[in-house]
C-alpha cells in the first residue's frame, strides 16, 4: 500500500493527538505534557529513545532493517526528521472546538501539527522498518519560539543520535495563509530571513513635563530614534538586499505631566544576508549612540544575535521536490522565488547538515490564502486535513533518501 494511503489510515489518530496538544499549549523549553504525549505515541514502536538533558525533548533512532550486510553505527547512513513542539505566549480567539484551554498561551503557529505529522511518520516509518536502508533520527525540539532549542540538541548529539553524523535533514512548517490549501513550499538557497533582537535604553534626567529645558526628555530622543532606524534602512541598504526592522515596543513614563529618566526600544529585526546582518551590526549601535550625544543623553543599546540565515540545500530541496510530485502530484508544488521574512532555529541544523526545509498551506479548504489570519495571530486556524500528508512527506523523505545514500555507498 502506498505511503500516502497508510498515512489516511492515521488521520483520525492524529487529528486527536493535534487537537489535545492545541488544547493544552506549552511554552518554552520545558514541555512535560507534550513529551508525555510524544512518548506515548512513540510507545510501543522500535525506536530508541533519548530524552534532553536541559529540555523536555526527544530524539527517537529507527535502525532500518535493510542496510548493508555487516555495516555498523559509523557506517550506515541516517537521516533526520524534526518537528519543533513549543507554542507562543497569544490569548486564543479562534473559536475552534478545541481551543486551547492554557490562559495566555495558544499554538498559534502550528507547531501542534508538526508534532502530530512526525508522531505519524514515526508509525509508518516503524511499519516498514525492515526496508529502510539506514537509519532515521526523529527530533522532537522545544523552543522554537525565540529560545533556540536546536542548538540544545545538537549540543546534547541529536546530529550524531544514529552513531554516525545525519546525511540529511528534513525539516517542514505548516502556513495558515499565503498559499492555497494544500500546498508544499520550497526553494533552494535563502529561505528564511536571519532574525536579530534589538534593547535599546535611553538614559535622561527626570523632571516637570512644564520645564522640559530643566530635564533631559528620553522620550523625544527615543522617538527620533524610532524614525531614524526606518531612515537608515531605506538610504543605507540595498532594497534588492532587504532589510526589515519593526519597533514591537516603545515605553517610557508613568504621567503625562512627568518627565521620566528612561525610554526603552525594542525591535526585530530581519536581514536576508550575512553582508547586510553583519553591517546592522555596526550601523545601528552607531546611529543610536550619535544621536543620543547630539541630544546630551546616554544610551545603551543591546543588539542581540538569534537565529541565522535559513539556508536550504539545492539539491536536498530538489530531492524534496521529487518525492512530493511523486506522492502528490506536481499541482501541489510551490516554488518561491524570493524568501520568507519569517525565521527558523532549523536553520542550525542546515547550518551543520544538507537539508531543506517544507513549507505546507493549512489554510481551510476553499478558504482565500491572502485574507487568512497568518501564523502568530488570535485567530489563525490550521486545517487538521493536512496531517496526513505531512506524516507521509516526513516518511517518505526519510525512505527515500536512505535508499539513495545507500546505493551511493
Amino acid at each position: 500500500m502506498p505511503v500516502i494511503e497508510d498515512a489516511k489510515e492515521l488521520q483520525g489518530d492524529l487529528t486527536r493527538l493535534r487537537h489535545d496538544l492545541h488544547r493544552h499549549p506549552e511554552i518554552g523549553l520545558h514541555l512535560p505534557r507534550t513529551q508525555e504525549k510524544v512518548l506515548q505515541a512513540l510507545d510501543g514502536l522500535p525506536f530508541e529513545i533519548t530524552l534532553g538533558k536541559e529540555t523536555t525533548s526527544v530524539t527517537a533512532v529507527l535502525r532500518g532493517g535493510k542496510a548493508a550486510a555487516g555495516t555498523t553505527g559509523t557506517q550506515r547512513p541516517a537521516v533526520l526528521l524534526r518537528a519543533d513542539m513549543d507554542g507562543l505566549p497569544v490569548q486564543e480567539k479562534t473559536g475552534v472546538e478545541f481551543s486551547s484551554q492554557a490562559d495566555g498561551a495558544m499554538h498559534a503557529c502550528g507547531h501542534d501539527l508538526h508534532t502530530s505529522m512526525l508522531a505519524g511518520a514515526a508509525t509508518l516509518l516503524a511499519e516498514k522498518q525492515h526496508q529502510l536502508q539506514g537509519d532515521v533520527v526523529l527530533m522532537f525540539q522545544p523552543g522554537e519560539e525565540g529560545c533556540d532549542g536546536a542548538s540544545y540538541m545538537i549540543r546534547e548529539g541529536v546530529l550524531d543520535a544514529a552513531g554516525t553524523r545525519v546525511q540529511a535533514a528534513y525539516g517542514m512548517h505548516v502556513f495558515s495563509s499565503l498559499e492555497p490549501h494544500g500546498t508544499f513550499c520550497t526553494k533552494p538557497g535563502v529561505m528564511l530571513s536571519a532574525s536579530d533582537g534589538l534593547e535599546v535604553t535611553v538614559l535622561g534626567a527626570g523632571g516637570h513635563g512644564s520645564a522640559p529645558h530643566a530635564a533631559k526628555d528620553p522620550v523625544t530622543v527615543a522617538a527620533e530614534m524610532v524614525t531614524a532606524l526606518q531612515v537608515m534602512v531605506t538610504r543605507q541598504f540595498n532594497m534588492f538586499d532587504p532589510v526589515v526592522l519593526s519597533v514591537g515596543v516603545l515605553h517610557a513614563g508613568t504621567k503625562r505631566n512627568i518627565i521620566p529618566e528612561t525610554a526603552r526600544i525594542e525591535a526585530t529585526v530581519r536581514t536576508f544576508s550575512e553582508a547586510s546582518r553583519l553591517r546592522m551590526m555596526e550601523a545601528v549601535p552607531r546611529l543610536l549612540k550619535g544621536i543620543a550625544a547630539a541630544h546630551g543623553v546616554e544610551v545603551h543599546v543591546d543588539y542581540q544575535e538569534e537565529y541565522p540565515l535559513t539556508i536550504t540545500n539545492e539539491d536536498e530541496t530538489h530531492t524534496a521536490e521529487k518525492v512530493i510530485s511523486g506522492l502528490f502530484g506536481e499541482r501541489r508544488l510551490s516554488r518561491w522565488a524570493t524568501p520568507l521574512s519569517g525565521s527558523e532555529d532549523f536553520s542550525r541544523v542546515l547550518a551543520e547538515v544538507p537539508g531543506t526545509f517544507v513549507g505546507l498551506s493549512a489554510v481551510a479548504p476553499g478558504g482565500d490564502p491572502a485574507t487568512s489570519p497568518f501564523n502568530h495571530s488570535p485567530y489563525a486556524t490550521f486545517d487538521d486535513g493536512v496531517l496526513a500528508d505531512g506524516a507521509a512527506l516526513y516518511a517518505e523523505l526519510a525512505t527515500s533518501r536512505l535508499a539513495t545514500l545507500a546505493a551511493a555507498a
